[in-house]
């Protein structure tokens, strides 16, 4: 009989739970596909006693999850702690010195030590899988690495983080705002008690910086990446953004521009109808531009105990096969040196909404704001007029290099007429 490949888990949570289900339903199917049976010898977690739902028995329970690393008797350590630093860092690094392949879902601990760690896995010979680290059940990590592997990718644009999807769609489709859409998805488990990683971009960001690595041949580099969240949003925005067509969504960008690489995580107006427009709910999506293979999307659940354990079933499965990819695409050796764009020397479109007193001028001194900096007005919304009351204007701005575009947003920002912080978001026409 083949020698089954043995592994250790380390994290019990709603991911890691899921892996030991797939692992016990599917393990017939799961040792055809991988040519060999895949067993787990050892698990662990903060808490032995309580019940997951799954039967544990025949595995040993380790107190010690850093003990995990220094066994002779598995082949693999899968990592559900989670966190960039600290416990999983050392389970991680411990297990690639000690020749064990790494499955993760930690796309953190990737983000930020994944060049190292990489460093470690191609020494010893053996993988760092995390597809499970990137809209969860979606193979993204798989098909830029490989499926796209012939072209040279142009751009990236991700529907990233789905409960920043799930509350921009509650938005638009209730007409409630920001705060009462997030309690809701609390509630039902969409976003944690704790929902700053989320709703501010940080989520998508780790994401991103692992797609962009990929993509473009580079370290990964998160301190350098822009990064703006969602909940300065209104309803408001969403209903403008409506009328003139379009959808807000978070998009983590990655795109050629002259000699470098824009990158960004923040909220865009989006076509309507575009791939990325008509992902809604909790879903993910990314899409990618090839030179040879033109756009290609990949739309899924990007969080969840079946589809995230699903993707790190299959990254067990692939090294179960022998197969090991460099980590980034390519060998750490040619990995190149990042060339990312200055964000104020890159062009796009914008959205602009203001808040102002409804008085004779206003629009004059926005608009010479705008004409000094060389902006060039596309469209102009107000509805109704009332002297007393506070009243919404939305331009709609031509291609401006973004550098021009900050200095009129501070600078309208700071008229007497200007009620509140202004509202500015790129357009992005996929």
């Amino acid at each position: 009989m083949t020698k089954p490949f043995r592994i250790a888990l380390a994290g019990l949570g709603t991911v890691g739970v899921g892996v030991v289900k797939i692992l016990q339903e599917h393990h017939d199917l799961i040792a055809a596909r991988a040519g060999r049976p895949i067993e787990i010898v050892a698990v662990n977690a903060k808490t032995k006693g309580r019940d997951r739902g799954v039967d544990l028995s025949s595995y040993e329970w380790v107190d010690d999850c850093q003990d995990m690393a220094g066994r002779n008797d598995i082949d693999a350590v899968v990592e559900m702690i989670g966190g960039s630093d600290g416990v999983a860092a050392d389970l991680v690094r411990g297990a690639l010195e000690n020749s064990l392949h790494v499955v993760t879902a930690n796309k953190a601990l990737v983000a930020h030590h994944g060049y190292a760690l990489a460093q470690v896995a191609e020494k010893n010979n053996v993988g760092l899988a995390y597809e499970a680290a990137v809209a969860g059940g979606v193979p993204i990590i798989k098909s830029l690495r490989e499926g796209f592997s012939a072209n040279e990718i142009k751009s990236v644009y991700g529907i990233l983080n789905g409960t920043c999807n799930y509350i921009l769609t509650e938005m638009r489709e209730t007409g409630r705002d920001f705060d009462d859409v997030l309690k809701e998805a609390q509630e039902h488990g969409y976003a944690e008690a704790d929902p700053t990683f989320d709703v501010e971009g940080i989520d998508a960001g780790h994401k991103l910086c692992l797609l962009s690595a990929i993509a473009f041949g580079v370290p990964p580099d998160f301190d350098s990446l822009s990064i703006t969240g969602i909940s300065h949003l209104t309803s408001t925005d969403i209903d403008f953004a409506r009328e003139l067509g379009y959808r807000i969504k978070l998009l983590g960008v990655a795109k050629q521009m002259g000699n470098g690489v824009m990158r960004s995580v923040e909220p865009c107006l989006v076509p309507k109808d575009s791939q990325l427009g008509v992902v809604e709910g909790v879903f993910n999506a990314v899409l990618v531009d090839g030179d040879y293979v033109d756009k290609g999307l990949a739309v899924g659940r990007g969080a969840g105990e079946g589809p995230t354990a699903s993707a790190v079933v299959a990254d067990i499965i692939d090294l179960a096969r022998g197969t090991i990819v460099p980590t980034f695409g390519r060998p750490v050796s040619q990995l190149g040196v990042p060339s990312w764009a200055d964000l104020g020397e890159t062009v796009s479109r914008y959205y602009l909404r203001i808040n102002v007193l409804d008085k004779p001028g206003v629009i004059a001194k926005i608009s010479g704001i705008l004409r000094g900096l060389d902006i060039s007005i596309e469209s102009f919304i107000q509805h109704g007029r009332d002297p007393d009351q506070p009243v919404c204007v939305v331009l709609t701005l031509h291609d401006v290099l973004c550098g021009a575009m900050e200095k009129a947003y501070k600078a309208i920002e700071e008229l007497d007429i200007v009620l509140e912080k202004p509202c500015l978001m790129r357009i992005e026409a996929l």
